[in-house]
């Protein structure tokens, strides 16, 4: 680095000394400071002064959550190396790299591997992995922020407790971006009796914000209907940028915008791309060099490369619509101007004009430096299952050694006796229920060592194995051959053949429908339905909806200092006008009656998922007053429950109806909990091998998986009640899709708040966006464009009755 002039950051110094001095930690800095070298040369200045303590083999092992970081952090690597004149090789293995170069890695490791948390567990499978790891220095752990609340952290855990079980030196470290609860996700990643420290940079990474007004404001705002008029607005910003990444939130949003930019300039056909996880990965590596040389002018993408890659041509960020967080905006935001001394510039494109109160939510949690907390994974026993069928796969594991190292992990920690019992007599006769079933006695004890000799259970398993389950993606080719990406099941079994839709920025034809394979051909159409995926939208994270209702808060103020919020005070006005605008301290209400139906609105601004659960309790409450039967609908902000009927509500039933007390019996009395138990078992089932996605080489339909997890979830149901995995899918539910804790949290503010209750006849700016979501349901395109005009012509009146508590 001195040689170049260049001169260390203090972070960097002070984890090379920690790391001699055998510390293990968690390095936080921000993006483009070199968190990687901070890590990557402590191990090779350890080499450098002490050679004599390195044996030949693999030294560091670096885990990355994204394939799309491999490439560049071994190139980066081994161009460092290189210039010090070191001999030794850093290799990449994951899903992408070919089956010879994997056994000649598995022949000769090179000294530095950078894998995936899959690739990882691969090689704990196979029969030589001691060896592999015997003489191991190291194990780095990228962007551990991203890995720490899901299951595929999980799977770093495990693999962390039993790697330090063959190279009894081990030294682990994470690198992380900044969240909210450092010390817990230190204490994750290394729980152990062992030196270790958190590494914070002082240096602060410079962070530009700017919203990107609309020429116009829409006083009854829809999320969409100004994609096209804000691709004037980013072309622009485009052009006098160098290179600039367009950050969208789906894969189905990132195919619609790559139209909208080329339909407005053809211009810059050739100058940009988009980049999503379901495109060919060759076509995705052509992308992500051509982004660092600098020769693509845009590139439009989902989370497929808001993370660690560094393309230094990138000087312009754009956000199209909510990042739904604080801390993925900022993520984001770093993927601009990536080096220390730049600034990182990004823009916020809203998709409707009421997301620009969260321009104003965003900066202000940045100014105050509060960003999310990330939640550690507990008692994943569908990963556990998993893990101890792998060790069996390769060379075996005595019980009480391996059930030393599962309690050191946080995950497991809490987990019982009789917990670890079951899941040893899971993996070997199949538990209670399935015992009769000889698919699921897969592990064999021999000299009190548990192995898998089946070479079948073996290979099905190597072939099975990871923690990401999504629907079964069918391929996507021209009928004359020529592979262009990924589709998934449910998207195409909507269409008929003859039908247009969008993958990769191409407006394709049905051809044929084969089995797992779908052929199309260039369509002469000039729009096609764009490619839609399940799980698309991202949850709002209470940090941001805790600042969104201080902005809406603030927006009441005469002269507001945002320039977001001076542009909405129209549209606010009108909200005031003819309902209410809730304070940080009120719940508002509305109640609207008009020749569209008997429509009831409550706005939490808590996020789509909370809003889902809590309009299905509301329904449930009101139903217990009156017999009425109600439609739902839900954004971020509010929800809505439609009914033909009239809904004769009045102030002295809301705090009925929203009361804290008996909240979670109500929930599950409002909710099936059992089909999302079922579903969520789905997942759950794949994971721990009880159904299995791949099968010599061909995926199973997703009809196929959903039916045998049905099957054995009912089976379990009747015969073993108190199946861990059965236990795990109910307590999934209630924490991830319930959201619980949140739930609870939710439902304390409101009963602390002031209850406006409004009702009028028209509907109001807050209101519109929800309506147009449930219409979007049941009607085309062209019927919804003339339906929302019928109901925006019909004006906005003043307001009728406000009922407050």
């Amino acid at each position: 680095m001195n040689e170049k002039g260049q001169k260390p950051f203090s972070f960097q110094e002070e984890t090379w000394d920690l790391y001699a001095q055998n510390f293990s930690g968690l390095v936080v800095a921000p993006t483009g400071f070199g968190k990687t070298f901070s890590v990557f040369l402590a191990v090779i200045h350890n080499f450098l002064n002490h050679p004599e303590n390195f044996k030949k083999g693999l030294q560091l092992l670096w885990v990355t959550p994204l394939r799309s970081l491999s490439k560049d952090i071994a190139k980066a690597m081994q161009t460092a190396i290189n210039e010090i004149g070191l001999d030794w090789t850093v290799g990449v293995r994951n899903g992408d790299i070919s089956a010879s170069e994997k056994q000649k890695q598995t022949k000769n490791m090179p000294e530095i591997l950078v894998v995936t948390p899959e690739s990882l567990h691969l090689l704990l499978a196979q029969k030589s992995k001691t060896k592999f790891f015997e003489n191991l220095q190291c194990v780095a752990v990228d962007e551990w922020h991203e890995l720490l609340s899901s299951k595929r952290g999980v799977m770093v855990e495990l693999a962390l407790s039993h790697l330090r079980s063959i190279s009894k030196n081990l030294k682990i470290w994470g690198l992380t971006a900044t969240i909210g609860n450092l010390e817990e996700a230190l204490n994750v990643l290394v729980p152990y009796e062992t030196p270790k420290k958190i590494v914070l940079a002082k240096e602060k990474k410079k962070i530009e914000i700017l919203s990107v007004l609309p020429d116009e404001l829409e006083l009854l705002p829809w999320a969409g209907h100004m994609g096209s008029k804000m691709t004037e607005k980013i072309l622009p910003i485009i052009d006098q940028s160098k290179t600039t990444l367009i950050f969208t939130n789906t894969r189905n949003q990132a195919e619609n915008w790559y139209q909208n930019l080329l339909a407005v300039n053809p211009n810059l056909a050739g100058q940009i791309a988009i980049h999503h996880s379901s495109i060919d990965f060759e076509l995705r590596n052509w992308i992500e060099d051509n982004l660092a040389s600098g020769y693509l002018k845009a590139v439009v993408s989902t989370s497929s490369l808001d993370l660690g890659v560094d393309f230094k041509p990138v000087d312009t960020v754009i956000q199209i619509g909510s990042s739904k967080g604080v801390a993925r905006f900022l993520q984001r935001a770093g993927r601009s101007g990536h080096s220390p001394f730049e600034t990182s510039k990004i823009y916020f494109v809203p998709t409707h004009s009421l997301e620009l109160i969260e321009v104003a939510a965003l900066k202000e949690a940045h100014k105050q430096n509060q960003i999310e907390k990330r939640e550690p994974v507990v008692l994943a026993f569908d990963v556990l299952v998993q893990f101890l069928v792998t060790l069996a796969v390769g060379e075996g594991f005595r019980e009480e050694e391996i059930k030393k190292q599962v309690k050191e992990t946080f995950c497991f920690r809490e987990m019982t006796d009789d917990e670890w019992k079951w899941i040893l007599q899971f993996i070997t006769i199949g538990g209670k229920s399935l015992k009769s079933y000889e698919e699921f006695q897969k592990v064999v004890i021999e000299d009190g060592i548990y192995k898998v000799k089946s070479r079948r259970i073996a290979m099905l398993h190597r072939m099975n194995l990871g923690a990401i389950v999504s629907d079964v993606m069918m391929k996507v080719k021209f009928f004359g051959g020529g592979y262009i990406g990924m589709i998934e099941e449910f998207f195409i079994s909507r269409l008929n053949k003859g039908d247009a839709f969008i993958l990769a920025g191409r407006v394709l034809e049905i051809v044929n429908i084969k089995e797992q394979e779908v052929q199309v051909k260039l369509s002469s159409k000039k729009r096609g339905i764009a490619a839609s995926y399940a799980g698309g939208r991202l949850p709002m994270t209470s940090y941001l909806s805790h600042f969104l209702r201080e902005k809406l808060n603030d927006s009441l103020s005469p002269n507001p200092k945002e320039k977001e919020l001076k542009f909405l005070q129209p549209l606010l006005l009108d909200q005031e006008g003819v309902s209410h605008i809730p304070k940080s301290d009120e719940f508002l209400v509305e109640l609207i009656e008009n020749k569209y139906g008997n429509h009831l609105f409550m706005y939490p601004f808590e996020g789509r998922l909370v809003h889902e659960v809590m309009s299905a309790l509301v329904a449930y409450r009101i139903s217990k007053i009156f017999p009425i039967s109600f439609t739902m609908a839900m954004n971020d902000y509010g929800f809505e429950l439609s009914s033909d009927q009239p809904i004769p509500l009045e102030k002295k039933h809301l705090q009925q109806i929203l009361s804290k007390e008996n909240l979670i019996q109500d929930v599950m009395a409002s909710i099936n909990a059992a089909e999302m138990a079922k579903r969520k078992f789905r997942d759950i089932a794949v994971i721990s091998g009880l159904v299995l996605q791949n099968y010599y080489g061909n995926k199973k339909k997703f009809k196929s998986i959903q039916s045998s997890s049905n099957l054995i979830f009912k089976v379990l149901e009747d015969y073993e009640p108190d199946n861990l995995l059965l236990r795990q899918a109910y307590t999934e539910v209630f924490n991830n899709q319930l959201e619980e804790v949140r739930l609870r949290e939710a439902f304390e503010r409101i009963s602390a708040s002031k209850i406006v209750f409004e009702k009028t006849t028209q509907f109001t700016p807050l209101s519109f966006p929800i309506k147009v979501d449930s219409l979007r349901q049941s009607l085309s395109s062209e019927d919804l464009l003339t339906r929302i005009e019928r109901m925006k012509t019909a004006g906005i009146p003043k307001k009728r009755n406000r009922f407050s508590r």
